[in-house]
């Protein structure tokens, strides 16, 4: 069988955690249940078949590295679940951009040295899936990398929320390039954003109303470091306030925007790769009768969004095998917070199967669900 060929931008908490996990699955059955996938074989690819040729990043403490040895290089402070052996992939020297903010700049020394040519590097390593893994409000940089992407004619993913597959002139150049693009900004496993959602959806299911409602996050990974420069936090907040909000729009509903809050809040340095959510929602239930619920979600933010990313890679790979080019909605829709088009998680995971069974090698797709007794 085919590996699915990937490259890295930004050699993070999220990279580690994406690497981790295919070595750790890499001997899982397909009856297995495993958490945060959808399938061990998803579409006849095994979670095994992903295989990491290129990294780039501009830590000049990860560039120069193999890739297994710069995932556990600081500032990643991310949960080492899996020893991964050397993996052959050097950590080329990205491009800057505005990638490297305020307060990241204070413990990231940028690599000596020119940035490397990314399009050779894809297109001598047969890249079929590019990942971005860049820090929040990495508008340049993303923008930059992207046209390399399409000129090296690789698929892309864009794990972070600048909005490149929700925007039509994004979605055209894909399409032109007949190159599959899943977007904007990971959704993970069981996360603050999804938990929102689903609890918002809870409310109206019920026939309650949704008037006033708050997320706030700390954490203390380079993500939460580099978002204390509000400046960089506008697409963020747009990205996790739309996720929520659109749930009710879809009821054909509304809420003030000043009565919806949904972004981070501070850095807590103890906390490492462990996340805090404190969500609140304001309702009123039978006879106008006041009620209010509060959560508080703690969570490895790292690893929560590794499975799904894994997921996002196969898909992306069937689209490759197919030639099915732009946008991919359905997969969109499960595996991010900013889709071109939103739908309930529900709605979206039943497109993303279907999306599956149509596009799945023909005598390799056992398709076994991660849970069990779910329907094949």
């Amino acid at each position: 069988m085919d590996k699915i060929r990937v490259a890295i931008i930004g050699v993070g908490n999220c990279a580690s955690s994406l690497i981790q996990g295919v070595e750790y699955y890499k001997n899982a059955s397909e009856s297995d249940s495993v958490p945060g996938v959808m399938h061990v074989n998803l579409g006849g690819y095994h979670i095994r078949d992903i295989e990491f040729v290129a990294a780039f990043d501009i830590d000049k403490n990860k560039v120069g590295k193999d890739l297994a040895e710069a995932i556990v290089t600081k500032p990643n402070n991310t949960t080492v679940f899996a020893k991964v052996p050397p993996l052959n992939v050097k950590v080329q020297r990205g491009m800057t951009h505005d990638g490297l903010g305020k307060y990241l700049s204070q413990i990231i020394e940028k690599a000596p040295g020119p940035t490397a040519d990314i399009v050779s590097i894809l297109r001598e390593t047969k890249t079929d899936v590019v990942i971005s893994y860049l820090p929040v409000g990495s508008e340049e940089a993303t923008k930059w990398y992207v046209e390399l992407v399409l000129e090296a004619g690789c698929g892309f993913i864009n794990c972070i929320p600048v909005f490149i597959a929700s925007e039509k002139y994004w979605q055209s150049r894909f399409e032109k390039r007949k190159l599959p693009i899943i977007g904007d900004d990971i959704k993970s496993q069981v996360g603050a954003t999804i938990l929102h959602r689903v609890l918002t959806n809870l409310f109206m299911d019920r026939g309650m109303p949704v008037e006033r409602t708050y997320q706030l996050n700390t954490g203390g990974n380079t993500d939460f470091l580099n978002m204390l420069e509000r400046e960089r936090l506008d697409s963020k907040k747009k990205s996790k306030t739309n996720a929520v909000v659109s749930q009710i729009k879809n009821r054909g509903l509304s809420i003030d925007p000043d009565n919806v809050h949904v972004g981070p809040s501070d850095y807590v340095p103890w906390q490492k790769d462990n996340k805090l959510c404190f969500l609140r929602i304001e309702s009123r239930h039978f006879g106008d009768v006041p009620m209010n619920l509060e959560c508080r979600l703690s969570v490895e933010d790292s690893p929560n969004s590794a499975g799904v990313v894994i997921d996002a890679i196969r898909c992306a790979k069937l689209a490759l095998n197919h030639k099915v080019s732009g946008a991919l909605y359905g997969p969109a829709s499960y595996f991010m917070k900013s889709p071109p088009r939103q739908y309930t998680d529900t709605e979206a995971r039943d497109l993303t199967e279907k999306f599956i069974r149509k596009y799945a090698l023909k005598g390799k797709a056992k398709s076994r669900a991660a849970k069990p007794k779910a329907k094949k």
